[in-house]
Order: structure tokens, then C-alpha cells, then sequence
């Protein structure tokens, strides 16, 4: 007999590629059971007028979701892991994280500057993100450069790109990859530009605490290098206590048996940036992510962090 078990999903085009993955991977790996994608819209989807630092972010993509989870209606959700907060719900629990995608930042170019990199921009070209992470480091590198607010899904913003409202705009490179836009990205940006978003480019399946008919389904794919990166990068934003949109940015990789993380605290402005990296033992993730979050809080990023939760109150 066949074992029904309903994903989640938000009903974003780039959501619904995410999920069907998911879908395919766990489908091969159980034949016996049928895994059907129920989608639903969350608060970040309809809310597209206001900036997403504005609304608020605990649970911004993932509330409906874990409603429907902890409710039964669902029994597990696919998530972008970076939308998906460090604290989860009573009752629920991160069960896997699969392989990642390119994790970095994308330049992607209205035509009439085809070729260039962000730094042969001409001074007061605008640029599109709707991420402070992205805003406070950019403006530290190209002050020269404009930055608008850009909201809504893939499509919208490459249409609003090519419509010339902005020369240029800020993407995950993931994104663009799995959705099959990988031609209209003409630059990766370097860490050293800008360091990633926690968790960018894996997905994080999130199920009810310790559900056993679930989590042993999931074995097939985890995938561990992945793993232990982004739990390092959670810790790390657990312990600085930001959300996904205060200007923190990690870049995580894997020496041997060594994990190496980096992380940047930025000031809105972009004119301060504390950084620093700490490495450790890759069994041991979390505790690196703790330590390079006090190591940045004994730099300055306290009072960084302050200040900002202090505006957003």
C-alpha cells in the first residue's frame, strides 16, 4: 500500500522548482510512497509594497507553512534554508539540508551594459536588491552607485530590469541557476565584495520534532558538507541574534577535517564592516559559529547591531 506524505511548498515559481526537486529526489529514493505538493501563499508573498525590512521577518516566507505542518495538514515543508529563521516553533525541528547551490550573489545587467562588471558601472547607476545585507556592503565598495528597493518574484524583477527602471540588479546565483537563468548572470560577486546570505543556496526541509515516520526519509538526501556548513552559519546568526534582514553575511568551506566560517557585521550605511573568521573541527559546527559571533561582538558589531534593532523597533 502506498504512503502518502504532503509537502509544502510557497506557490512562488522558484518555491514550487524547489520543491518538485524534492519531490523527484525522495520519490526515486521510496518508490512506495507518493509524495503530493500541497502550496500555499505566506505573509512575504503578498505583502510586495513595503520593504521586506520594514515588515518584519520572524517567519516572513514560513509561518503558513508551519501552521500547516504543526496542524497535520502538511507533514513537511521545503524551504530557501535563508528565509527560514534560526528559532523554529515549538513542535518543530530543521530535519534535512540537501547539497547546495553556488551560494554567492549574482550581478545581473539590463542590456545596454552587457560585458561589464559592477565596478566598470557608471557612477549613479541603479541598482536593485531588497536585501540590507547586500545594500550595507555594496555601498561600501561602490559608493558611486545607486540603490532601489526591489521586490516581487524572479520573473518580476528581471522584467522590471529589462524595462530600464534599474541598470542592474542583486541576485542569489542559486536562484537564477534553478530556475534556468543562468545566462542572464554576468558577474558572481567575489566574498570579498559580498558575503552570502546564512544558508543561501541550500534548502532546508523543516517537519514536526522527532516525527518518525518522516526523518528517516530524508537520509537520502542529506547532504553532510552542506550540513555542517549552514549549521555553523545558523549558529553564528543565532548568536548575534539577527534575522535574515540585518546586514550579517557569512562564507563557509571545508578544510579536511577543518571547517573555516567568515562573517561580516555591516552598519546600515555600509560604512562600517567588522569582520572576521574563526575555523574549528567540522563536527563541531555550532560552536564555531558562536565563537566567530562573539569574536565580531568584542570587534564593535554590538553596537552595530543595536543601533539597527533599535530603528526597526
Amino acid at each position: 500500500m502506498t504512503q502518502t506524505i504532503t509537502i509544502g511548498s510557497r506557490k512562488s515559481q522558484l518555491a514550487l522548482v524547489q520543491s518538485e526537486w524534492i519531490q523527484s529526489e525522495l520519490c526515486q529514493a521510496h518508490p512506495d510512497c507518493s509524495f503530493p505538493i500541497e502550496t500555499m501563499s505566506t505573509q512575504g508573498d503578498k505583502i510586495l509594497d513595503v520593504a521586506l525590512a520594514k515588515i518584519g521577518d520572524k517567519g516572513l516566507f514560513t509561518k503558513e507553512l508551519e501552521d500547516a505542518i504543526l496542524s497535520g495538514k502538511i507533514d513537511f515543508a521545503v524551504h530557501s534554508l535563508k528565509d527560514l529563521p534560526t528559532h523554529l516553533p515549538q513542535g518543530l525541528m530543521l530535519g534535512a539540508i540537501t547539497k547546495r547551490e553556488n551560494p554567492a550573489d549574482a550581478l545581473v545587467l539590463n542590456a545596454k551594459h552587457q560585458g561589464k562588471t559592477i565596478a566598470e558601472l557608471p557612477p549613479g547607476s541603479v541598482i536593485g536588491t531588497s536585501s540590507l545585507r547586500r545594500l550595507a556592503q555594496l555601498r561600501h565598495h561602490f559608493p558611486e552607485l545607486e540603490f532601489k528597493d526591489v521586490r516581487g518574484n524572479v520573473n518580476t524583477r528581471l522584467a522590471k530590469l529589462d524595462n530600464g527602471e534599474y541598470d542592474g540588479l542583486i541576485l542569489a546565483a542559486a536562484g537564477l541557476n534553478r530556475l534556468g537563468f543562468n545566462d542572464r548572470i554576468g558577474e558572481i560577486l567575489s566574498p570579498e565584495v559580498s558575503l552570502h546570505a546564512v544558508g543561501q543556496g541550500a534548502l532546508g526541509i523543516e517537519c514536526r520534532e522527532g516525527d518518525e515516520m518522516v526523518l528517516p526519509l530524508f537520509q537520502p538526501i542529506v547532504d553532510f558538507a552542506t550540513t555542517q556548513c549552514c549549521l555553523a552559519e545558523r549558529s553564528f546568526l543565532r548568536e548575534l541574534e539577527g534575522g535574515c534582514q540585518v546586514p550579517i553575511g557569512v562564507n563557509s568551506s571545508l578544510e579536511g577535517e577543518s571547517l573555516i566560517l567568515r562573517g561580516m557585521v555591516a552598519s546600515l550605511d555600509g560604512k562600517t564592516l567588522i569582520k572576521g573568521e574563526w575555523q574549528g573541527d567540522i563536527n563541531e559546527p555550532e560552536a564555531i559559529g558562536i565563537e566567530l559571533a562573539r569574536h565580531l561582538k568584542e570587534q564593535g558589531a554590538q553596537a552595530i547591531l543595536d543601533q539597527i534593532f533599535a530603528e526597526f523597533r
